[in-house]
């Protein structure tokens, strides 16, 4: 009898010890997954910061070309304009020595729309020099497939349904290019419009009028 209650005691003291290390387990794992939860939000916050850097560096190679090509950079003498411009060039330099890479994870169907996406994109940023008008016309039915208000020009819906099937942060990505290479058609038609304002002025100028 006293044997048996000693066997018995002790299965319920085994017992107890694996019960206690199953908590314990069970507590790491909590504080092990509640770890990663943390992690995982740092990671995001890192990607997005490097997403934004990105973005950054875009927008100040674009101001950069800008104030270039702009017309008051014309419209100085040449001693300032070529000090100017060599200030611009440094900083144009100085802005592509900073290389930020966010690589985006897609399944095989995301990187095919990306494929279609980027070559309908070239196609037309190729036809700028031959046909800018109508180039452009093409650039603006493509940016009217990336926004959700309702655009003033019509939607390419054959490229709105390729950008839709692309990763969110390459439909990101096509929607600031396409808004960088219309606003480059429309400086450009800009200056043409400025250079042959000025033809005239030095042809009237050249007959005395």
């Amino acid at each position: 009898m006293a044997q048996a209650k000693i066997h018995q005691a002790k299965m319920i003291e085994a017992a107890n010890g694996k019960f206690s290390r199953s908590m314990s387990m069970a507590d790491r794992s909590g504080r092990l997954l509640e770890s990663l939860d943390q992690l995982e939000i740092r990671v995001e916050a890192l990607r997005e910061a490097a997403t934004s850097m990105e973005q950054e560096r875009e927008c100040l190679l674009d101001m950069i070309q800008s104030i270039k090509n702009s017309e008051e950079m014309r419209s100085i003498c040449d001693g300032e304009r070529e000090e100017l411009s060599l200030t611009a060039n440094r900083l144009l330099g100085r802005t592509l020595t900073v290389e930020i890479s966010v690589e985006i994870i897609r399944n095989s169907t995301q990187e095919d729309a990306l494929r279609k996406a980027t070559s309908l994109i070239d196609e037309l940023a190729a036809k700028l020099l031959d046909d800018m008008d109508g180039a452009r016309k093409g650039l603006m039915a493509l940016h009217a497939a990336c926004v959700t208000e309702a655009p003033p020009v019509p939607i390419d819906t054959k490229f709105q349904t390729i950008v839709i099937t692309c990763a969110l942060e390459d439909q990101k990505k096509i929607k600031r290019r396409l808004e960088t290479l219309i606003r480059n058609v429309d400086n450009a038609e800009k200056n043409i419009k400025i250079m042959d304002h000025q033809k005239v002025d030095d042809l009237n100028s050249a007959n005395g009028k």
